[in-house]
């Protein structure tokens, strides 16, 4: 494997871009692949209601009115595996994408990811069969897999320390995004019915973004992080003040950091690169951390609405067409809950957003809940509209509060928590909590709403109950930290020469810091 590991790096980025610009539009255009996630989900959740797709893909000939109806014919299991073939290929390439990070770098991960979902993509526009589109979104699951693990790694690894939260973020923004753009190209080109345009359009689409993320990943730097444990020491000092300091290698801060981040790297270097075991072993609550925080987001219920958005507001009584334009909305309003987490989830911290927000979601699920029920007593047609009417508002409040809080608050503990030497793997492992429980979530949703209806959102309100209970009682406060620093909090044995490292660098920084004013007074 050392055959192909870095051995030297050059920066394509244009020198007018270095500074904030580098640091927004690397943050930016690397959640790109996020977006294209929540794309995903929304593609497939818009292309369920299409007369045209349930024909070519499941054999079974149905208007608009049957499909509101909830008579289309497919069977819930296979429109179950339909749906989830994506996680669980996603689950399994999320391990293989931690040894790819680690060899390859983060932004040669980015870049493979793009490739495999641009490739999907184009399986699925021509696709001829249920057979064909199964294996389309089951490599689709392949490149999200990569995607979505390096990712937060990348965001993190960039970000200032005291704005971590604020980085991981606006990539949580972008895969909100990612999901709002499907849900407004499936309401649009569901006009173009009865040409199959009107399922088509949404991978078209979606290979368009694929192309440019993999543009973008020639462009995009390699974090400072991996270059200097890769030994590009000098590069690595360039890449940290081209994205902290406007490409000052002499700002006091950039040295701070620097030194910190190469105390770090040696000691790490001295443990060697840690294994699957001591992800449970040496780093146990770090572990318990990363795969419940993912866990408890999943079953939350978040796609149990995102994937059958539609779909779930068509039972409620909508028409098809008034369904896809409130998955919309809908998608919008998840979009702004993100908004808020920028400035709250650094000063607040994570505890009190993903607490705050278990209780929150609880309690919309329970309206949901009680008035699906309602719906459900009265015949189809207008009686139904003013329950769906309730049913809507309270799943735009759910996705709002989700959005601040159990939205981006796991990516970012997966990402940060877990030492260098670590990260990758339990990123990983973290990653792949997330893409099982997604699975398992998608899987089970439609012969579960099928058998028990409105009964099925109180299960996924009794598990926001329990997350947080269990994040007040196992969770740290992680922010106002440095990646370095984060030892302190979950009590490492390392964490006394870290603690005297950054003493070290401390005095470096103000050599360094006197120095640059003799020679001003000079």
């Amino acid at each position: 494997m050392d055959r192909f590991r870095l051995r030297s790096y050059t920066a394509r980025y244009p020198r007018w871009m270095v500074g904030r610009p580098l640091l927004i539009m690397s943050s930016a255009l690397a959640a790109l692949g996020d977006a294209m996630f929540g794309y995903s989900q929304g593609a497939i959740a818009a292309a369920q209601v299409q007369p045209p797709f349930i024909k070519r893909f499941f054999s079974a000939d149905v208007t608009a009115a049957q499909i509101q109806a909830g008579n289309t014919g497919v069977n819930p299991e296979v429109q179950a595996i339909t749906v989830a073939c994506l996680n669980i290929t996603a689950f399994l390439s999320s391990f293989g994408a931690a040894y790819i990070c680690d060899i390859l770098g983060r932004r040669i991960s980015v870049r493979i990811g793009g490739i495999i979902y641009f490739i999907a993509s184009m399986i699925s526009i021509f696709s001829p069969n249920l057979a064909s589109l199964i294996v389309a979104r089951s490599i689709q699951g392949v490149g999200v897999g990569i995607l979505s693990m390096t990712v937060p790694i990348l965001q993190c690894e960039i970000s200032p320390g005291h704005s971590r939260g604020l980085f991981i973020s606006i990539e949580y923004l972008c895969l909100n995004s990612g999901y709002a753009l499907s849900a407004w190209v499936g309401y649009g080109f569901y006009f173009a019915l009865p040409s199959e345009i009107s399922w088509k359009g949404l991978y078209i689409v979606q290979a368009v973004l694929a192309a440019i993320l993999i543009f973008w990943s020639f462009i995009l730097p390699e974090t400072p992080r991996f270059l200097i444990h890769s030994g590009l020491r000098e590069e690595g000092l360039r890449t940290l003040a081209d994205l902290h300091a406007k490409g000052n290698s002499n700002d006091p801060a950039v040295q701070k950091s620097y030194l910190e981040i190469i105390a770090a790297i040696d000691f790490e270097k001295h443990l060697g690169q840690a294994t699957w075991r001591q992800l449970f072993t040496q780093y146990t609550r770090r572990a318990i951390i990363g795969i419940t925080c993912q866990l408890f987001a999943q079953f939350n219920g978040i796609n149990a609405l995102l994937y059958f958005l539609p779909e779930n507001l068509t039972r409620a009584g909508f028409t098809t067409e008034r369904a896809l334009l409130y998955s919309g909305v809908a998608a919008i309003v998840y979009c702004l809950g993100t908004l808020p987490t920028m400035v709250l989830i650094d000063r607040w911290g994570r505890r009190p957003l993903l607490i705050s927000g278990s209780f929150a979601l609880a309690a919309f699920l329970a309206i949901v809940g009680a008035l699906q029920y309602h719906a459900d007593s009265l015949p189809q047609g207008n009686a139904r509209i003013p329950s769906a009417d309730g049913i809507f508002a309270a799943v735009c409040l759910y996705l709002f509060v989700f959005g601040c809080t159990w939205g981006p608050g796991p990516w970012l503990l997966g990402a940060e928590i877990f030492p260098l030497r670590a990260r990758a793997k339990g990123m990983a492992l973290s990653t792949t909590s997330n893409w099982i429980c997604n699975f398992i979530i998608a899987f089970i949703t439609p012969p579960l709403f099928s058998a028990i209806d409105a009964g099925y959102y109180f299960i996924l309100l009794g598990f926001c109950i329990i997350s947080g209970f269990f994040v007040w009682a196992v969770y740290p406060e992680t922010a106002h930290k440095t990646l370095e620093e984060l030892g302190t909090v979950f009590g490492d044995a390392e964490t006394a020469l870290t603690q005297k490292s950054r003493k070290r660098s401390d005095a470096v920084t103000s050599a360094i810091w006197l120095h640059s004013v003799s020679e001003v007074v000079a």
